[in-house]
């Protein structure tokens, strides 16, 4: 049995997890400026102003849409990162997760150990806390809490928090404050888990409710606000949670929050959010891709400051379809076309000049992220040197042929959720292979990917632990099975998914480091993924807006922020 706390990093020898801010400063001059308030780095680290915070108001924010596939902000349905922004301030969870260091840390419990196996895990609770609806906060409510998500994913399969409970067998009261979860399986990664919005531990009460109840805002958490009302498709209310009194250690503010409340709109337009922030009718703009930067430019010379994290978890991959007669079932082929990307220009040319290139199957945050900027780097001649040895020969269209077939590629994109995609259609171009762009709804996704009718897909995944791979590539847990079966062979699903399994019973940080290195290994020697671009959150915020923070899954946390002249 091992005690666990605190529960160190899972960590590799390689570069910091944290990539560099889009831009910290704005103008000189100006109160609050971000100049003078040493605006956040990407270390979750708060940004404001180091004098005395102000109490009161209200803090106005403004998001892009949510949708009717998204329109939920229950922690253990939801995906859409934005609405976990809005659970985190709302909910408590069982622990905490060090966003700079990866380390997990105390919350709503106190201390854990977790069994060799990595399938017992005995937490030892507060006894000070409540939800706002005035219940206690104990074991009996974890329990409740875990029960109910086994019972949603009998109903729901694919809900999000599912990717956390593999192998869930039960929750035992043990006493008082006291509660042991088991799993029939080891799930070496569930510790990491109780620190995400989405095992955030409700009340009693809201688990009574259906799940499509919870979805639309039925929910009662112990957090440092209330969700009071939420409308999809218009916004979302919160309120100051009165006597609130055990906020992670890795907050500043542990108490009340400063904030009376905040106000959520939704604003499709990029352009008309930081119109709204730059003529004061906002506080924050948050969009869903990365401000460019013409609106960067307009931010700063407004004397607001512009925030960014990297969200943890896969980067945005492009992942092949090995299946029998596919052209992206030669190795060759897929090891010319991960030299044939132009990541830095992508970066570049897609969100900025100071925008990171990607550099593994990972983002930086995530820990146990291993750097392989050498095996992405952009190598025209070497693509095209791969593919002449294997018979594609380049003709006059600036294309290569092979026993009169085409080397074409084709991939599905969704209508305004990925960008660059007409940029690597160049570059692929530029070494003779015919990208195909098949532009489709978000709800033919899952047709395109159940047929098999295509040659790369794009996907990714939020979580501050790299074994949420899994729910991508192995076929076993996947969230599309389909799209996983076609992703390797059966040799190499093998490699993969033993990799895999061993990542999820090894408890110990280094020796699971070590695991997710030689996966990342096996992923890039083998060309089995493509990264694109590292996926930055961001977010631009008044000068007069100090405390903000970033948690380790790169989302806002409000508990110490406040609205007021920097001192």
């Amino acid at each position: 049995m091992r005690t666990t706390r605190p529960h160190r990093r899972l960590a590799a020898a390689a570069a910091p997890a944290l990539v560099a801010v889009l831009a910290l400063t704005a103008c000189a001059g100006g109160s609050g400026s971000a100049a003078s308030d040493g605006a956040t780095s990407t270390d979750g680290s708060t940004a404001g102003a180091t004098g005395d915070p102000v109490e009161g108001g209200r803090l106005r924010l403004a998001y892009f849409p949510d949708n009717a596939a998204f329109a939920c902000v229950d922690p253990f349905q939801t995906y859409w990162i934005e609405h976990r922004t809005v659970i985190r301030n709302y909910a408590d969870s069982l622990t905490d997760q060090d966003p700079e260091t990866g380390e997990i840390v105390p919350w709503l419990a106190t201390s854990w150990t977790v069994d060799d196996a990595g399938t017992e895990y005995t937490f030892d609770l507060r006894t000070d806390v409540t939800f706002s609806d005035g219940t206690a906060f104990g074991p009996e409510a974890v329990k409740t809490a875990f029960d109910s998500h086994a019972a949603v994913l009998q109903e729901l399969p694919t809900a999000y928090g599912g990717v956390y409970l593999a192998g869930y067998e039960s929750t035992e009261v043990v006493d008082a404050d006291t509660v042991v979860i088991r799993f029939s399986t080891p799930n070496a990664a569930f510790l990491q888990g109780t620190s995400t919005t989405n095992l955030a531990v409700l009340a009693p009460a809201s688990y009574a409710k259906t799940p499509e109840e919870r979805c639309l805002g039925d929910v009662v958490g112990s957090g440092p606000f209330v969700l009071d009302s939420y409308t999809p498709g218009e916004g979302i209310s919160l309120s100051k949670r009165d006597g609130y009194a055990w906020g992670s250690e890795l907050r500043e503010n542990t108490g009340e929050a400063y904030l009376d409340g905040i106000d959520i709109t939704y604003v499709a337009e990029d352009s008309v959010r930081i119109g709204q922030l730059t003529s004061g009718a906002i506080d924050i703009a948050w969009p869903r891709q990365p401000i460019t930067e013409n609106d960067q430019a307009l931010v700063t010379a407004n004397g607001a400051q512009l925030v960014s994290r990297s969200l943890p978890g896969p980067a945005n991959n492009l992942y092949p379809n090995l299946s029998e007669g596919k052209v992206l079932a030669e190795a060759d082929v897929r090891r010319a076309l991960q030299k044939a990307i132009d990541r830095q220009t992508y970066a570049s040319t897609v969100f900025g000049a100071d925008y990171p290139a990607v550099t593994s199957i990972y983002d930086t945050t995530t820990p146990g992220y291993v750097d392989h900027s050498e095996n992405l780097a952009h190598d025209p001649d070497g693509a095209a040197e791969l593919l002449e040895d294997a018979g594609w020969a380049l003709e006059d269209d600036g294309y290569r042929y092979r026993d009169g077939q085409r080397l074409r590629l084709s991939t599905p994109v969704v209508q305004g959720f990925t960008a660059g995609d007409q940029l690597i259609q160049d570059q692929l171009k530029a070494v003779g292979i015919d990208l195909q762009l098949d532009v489709i709804t978000q709800a033919q996704r899952s047709d395109v990917l159940s047929s098999g009718d295509y040659d790369l897909i794009s996907t990714y995944y939020t979580r501050a632990d790299p074994g949420v791979i899994q729910w991508i590539v192995d076929s076993r847990y996947a969230g599309s099975k389909a799209q996983a079966d076609n992703a390797l062979t059966p040799e190499q699903a093998a490699q993969v998914q033993a990799l895999l399994d061993e990542g999820t019973t090894t408890t110990d940080p280094d020796a699971r480091a070590e695991v997710y290195g030689e996966l990342q290994d096996l992923y890039l020697d083998e060309a089995l993924a493509f990264p694109t671009f590292e996926r930055v959150q961001t977010a631009a915020l008044a000068a007069d807006v100090h405390g903000f923070r970033f948690t380790s899954e790169s989302f806002g946390d409000f508990a110490g922020t406040w609205i007021g002249d920097a001192s």
